[in-house]
């Protein structure tokens, strides 16, 4: 069964994020006060309505305490912030997300509770996408649409195989993924050979498509490297 993300707020950050969510696999509610909004994003994600998120019954109406995450991406009034925020924690939301437009409004959000406050000039809404996707990935710069690099913590199922052995390495990469570094005790491995053995902490910097990381995340046995059948004359 998909995650289900609410994201709450559906400006620039707010669109950004939503539909990356919803590419890389999430059912996602889109959440905002304007009906022009909601009318031109329908169809974009599983869900979008109008509503107002600084109301309890509205929320409990829609759900959301049932959500996997809810994204607070409110942008200039901060009081709607606030309260989403606090009304979500209040309901039992797994996680929150808020957006905060500066300091002081970020220190607000995580003393009433937000597990995580994001600053939308440092973090873009489909980098963010991605690190709430998988708990392994640190850090996601897309390069062009569903391929990018990402910064990913060795998933513990390969900890011990060489790069090879995990497909990540050799002449045909059997997750069509290319490790260009590892970080290990902050020394970079730089361009690793198949050879290389993942070991526990290593930091690995993978370029991929976006669906070849999300294959090895769910520890998916990888397809098998077939030889060419020489042609018969």
């Amino acid at each position: 069964m998909a995650k289900q993300a609410a994201v709450i707020g559906m400006g620039r950050f707010g669109i950004s994020l939503a539909r990356e969510l919803y590419q890389i696999g999430f059912d996602v509610l889109g959440i905002d006060r304007s009906d022009q909004v909601v009318q031109e994003l329908s169809g974009q994600l599983t869900t979008v309505v109008q509503a107002d998120s600084t109301s309890e019954t509205v929320l409990r109406h829609l759900g959301i305490a049932n959500y996997d995450l809810a994204v607070v991406a409110i942008g200039a009034d901060i009081q709607a912030s606030i309260m989403t925020t606090l009304l979500l924690k209040t309901m039992g939301v797994k996680e929150v997300i808020a957006r905060a437009n500066n300091p002081l409004h970020g220190q607000t959000l995580r003393r009433i509770g937000a597990d995580r406050v994001v600053f939308p000039e440092q973090e873009t809404g489909v980098r963010l996408a991605h690190t709430l996707f998988s708990p392994d990935v640190l850090e996601y710069m897309s390069i062009v649409p569903s391929f990018g690099i990402s910064k990913i913590a060795a998933p513990e199922h390969l900890i011990g195989q060489t790069l090879e052995e995990a497909g990540l390495g050799g002449p045909r990469y059997r997750h069509s993924v290319t490790v260009l570094a590892i970080r290990r005790s902050r020394e970079p491995i730089l361009f690793p050979a198949k050879e290389e053995v993942i070991t526990p902490g290593d930091i690995l910097f993978v370029a991929c498509r976006d669906d070849r990381l999300e294959r090895i995340r769910r520890r998916e046995a990888p397809p098998p490297i077939t030889e060419a059948t020489p042609s018969v004359n």
